[in-house]
């Protein structure tokens, strides 16, 4: 009788085992990493242009103190270091009259009955007021006011003169690639005329184009 419940036992464990298996088997499957089998493809990602450079002309009137004002024009170029500081520098120039000294002055200050002035500059500016700019109730345009100031040359009559500059000036973008701004400076140097060395304080007003990329 022992034997017989010995062996039942036995027999009754295998089959449990065997009953077990397949369910041990079907784990093992819902748990197995399935690995995706992915076409790859070679992507070309597109290219956006940083626009940290940016190169314009511009145009407009240099006041000379003591000598009136002249129509001027030059060349800029900007490194944008970030979106809030750039460097620029810039080169101009100008024709200055001696009219109003020739009423008084037989033979005039210069030479001729004008002279003319060049001048260069590097700044340092930083953008402080981003705003837009609407024209009429459905056009806006992102707009840039900005401070400067930096130092450079001033060529004229034959003399140079190292030069102090502060401005501001509004930038208005058109476009990603392209803005009209406006700028008023101090150009500020020392100039020997009639004997006499005076700081002058020279206003220059502008407008121009940009091009950035």
């Amino acid at each position: 009788m022992r034997t017989t419940l010995l062996t039942l036992t036995a027999a009754l464990s295998t089959l449990a085992g065997m009953a077990a298996a397949p369910s041990a088997q079907a784990a093992d499957q819902d748990n197995a990493v399935v690995v995706p089998q992915v076409d790859r493809r070679d992507i070309k990602l597109p290219k956006f242009p940083s626009n940290d450079f940016e190169v314009g002309l511009f145009g407009g009137v240099y006041s000379t103190q003591n000598f009136g004002s002249s129509v001027a024009g030059g060349l800029r170029l900007a490194y944008h270091i970030n979106e809030d500081f750039f460097v620029e520098g810039s080169a101009g120039r100008t024709k200055v009259s001696d009219e109003a000294f020739r009423r008084i002055l037989p033979g005039g200050i210069f030479t001729g009955n004008t002279e003319t002035l060049i001048y260069s500059n590097l700044n340092v500016g930083m953008n402080v007021l981003p705003g837009e700019v609407f024209f009429g109730s459905n056009r806006a345009m992102p707009s840039q006011v900005f401070v400067l100031a930096g130092g450079g040359t001033t060529r004229f009559n034959g003399q140079r003169m190292q030069t102090f500059d502060l401005g501001v000036g509004v930038k208005v973008y058109v476009a990603d690639w392209f803005a009209v701004r406006v700028d008023m400076r101090d150009n500020i140097y020392t100039l020997d005329l009639l004997g006499k060395r005076d700081s002058t304080h020279n206003v220059e007003l502008n407008a121009g184009l940009s091009y950035l990329f």
